[in-house]
């Protein structure tokens, strides 16, 4: 328990004193657990346990919903660390992960974690059962290019489920393009933070709206769907993940 409780007065020292809840339950990511929100936001709610935010564990929530037979299957996930990525890790056979690092090609080994381009993947047709990632294509320069990479290297009846920042807004806005190497910003810039690169250092491309499924089948998927996912932490919040299947 004091391992706990050091997790949540260390994020005590950022809250919102009116908006600190603890509620106890079950994570789909590590078990039962002890949930904390400190602020109005949901990545200001996390599992005390694994650290998994209502985006994370809705991944969870749909993997064993939409792909019950996961942990026996070729599962690629477009990250190596995190809390989803460490349910994976104990969960799948056969996992293969990756991260994207700036001007390293495809198929690289960076400090024992293979790099890959989304847009340009270095494995071959049908690869994988499922590929799984979590907010990553509002990042991808030419996110159809990047869908349709994971439909070739997904097997038939495979399976894509991912998060992105979802707006309540009938079509996608484009942020920014590239045009024959330029960065050509059509909106004022703005940025994410991750891991590697630190804060406000992601470009965001674009602001996905609900048309995200046309822009998959676009990409040649048979069917794709957004679904909403009841919060596992019940502080309200309404996390969604979109899953796409190829013929």
């Amino acid at each position: 328990m004091t391992g706990t409780l050091g997790k949540i007065t260390r994020e005590m020292r950022i809250a919102e004193p009116r908006e600190i809840r603890i509620r106890f339950g079950k994570c789909p990511l590590c078990g039962w657990t002890a949930f904390a929100k400190w602020r109005e936001n949901a990545m200001a709610t996390r599992c005390i346990s694994c650290r998994a935010t209502p985006v994370a564990m809705a991944m969870g929530v749909v993997l064993a919903e939409k792909v019950p037979g996961f942990r026996g299957m070729r599962v690629y996930e477009l990250s190596s660390r995190g809390p989803f990525f460490r349910f994976l890790s104990r969960e799948v056979k056969d996992l293969t992960y990756s991260e994207y690092f700036d001007d390293v090609p495809s198929g690289t080994s960076v400090g024992g974690v293979l790099c890959q381009d989304v847009q340009r993947l270095s494995f071959g047709d049908g690869s994988f059962d499922v590929c799984s990632n979590t907010e990553v294509f509002e990042h991808v320069p030419d996110d159809l290019r990047g869908f349709r990479e994971i439909r070739r290297v997904l097997a038939p009846g495979g399976v894509l489920l991912f998060t992105v920042p979802l707006h309540d807004a009938e079509r996608t806005v484009e942020r920014a393009r590239m045009e024959n190497g330029v960065l050509i910003h059509l909106l004022p810039p703005e940025y994410h933070e991750d891991n590697i690169r630190g804060r406000n250092n992601v470009l965001v491309y674009r602001d996905y709206g609900r048309d995200i499924v046309e822009r998959l089948r676009t990409a040649g998927f048979r069917e794709s769907r957004i679904v909403p996912v009841r919060d596992p932490s019940g502080m309200g919040h309404t996390p969604s993940v979109v899953v796409a299947r190829k013929r």
